[in-house]
């Protein structure tokens, strides 16, 4: 059941670039994912002017943080990680070597599938981590009764179903519009964030 979700990612990170894609529910959950995996003690990050969900995943978090002037064109770094908010980024060949870059396919986006994300990332052990972390910590290569979980999982995954749709539309997307920070209001005048 899952061979077409595992399909979808081998279709994604080829049109990226990349050598791996984990497959999730939304980019603001792969986000998460990363940053639970990567464990970043230092100070991170963000620009102003983003999608909400990301300050509030930090939050979430409890990480050390603050709000940057920065403007972007297509994604962004989360300051201090190697983590890429690419979730408005649907370019070919457009994955940055070495990065977890996070994508979206919320149904605004140019690849539209209602909801759903990625993980292109550089390694395969960066793949069979985050791909446990976003299936409840298991594999799968057997029914998770028979599994040993030794990592805790996040329930995050792509749905076959939702796989399926982006094989279909990823035959034809393309990219007609070129996201910046300026689509986005300036978020450190909301009042959570004050």
């Amino acid at each position: 059941m899952f061979e077409t979700v595992k399909e979808f990612e081998k279709e994604i990170a080829k049109y990226y670039g990349a050598p791996y894609a984990v497959a999730t529910d939304s980019c603001t959950h792969a986000i998460e994912l990363c940053l639970r995996y990567d464990n970043p003690q230092n100070k991170l990050s963000i620009p102003t002017k983003t999608y909400i969900s990301i300050p509030f995943t930090l939050m979430k978090l409890n990480l050390n943080w603050s709000f940057v002037n920065a403007d972007w064109v297509g994604y962004y770094f989360i300051g201090g990680t190697r983590i890429i908010d690419g979730a408005v980024n649907f370019a070919k060949d457009s994955y940055i070597k070495g990065q977890l870059m996070c994508l979206s396919f919320q149904h605004k986006k140019m690849l539209s599938l209602g909801r759903g994300g990625a993980i292109l990332c550089p390694t395969e052990q960066d793949y069979n981590i985050l791909k446990q972390m976003s299936y409840d910590g298991r594999t799968d290569d057997k029914p998770w009764a028979e599994q040993n979980i030794k990592n805790i999982g996040y329930h995050y995954y792509m749905t076959p179903e939702t796989a399926q749709l982006g094989l279909e539309k990823l035959k034809t997307a393309t990219a007609d519009k070129l996201w910046t920070s300026e689509d986005y209001p300036y978020l450190p005048t909301m009042e959570i964030f004050k």
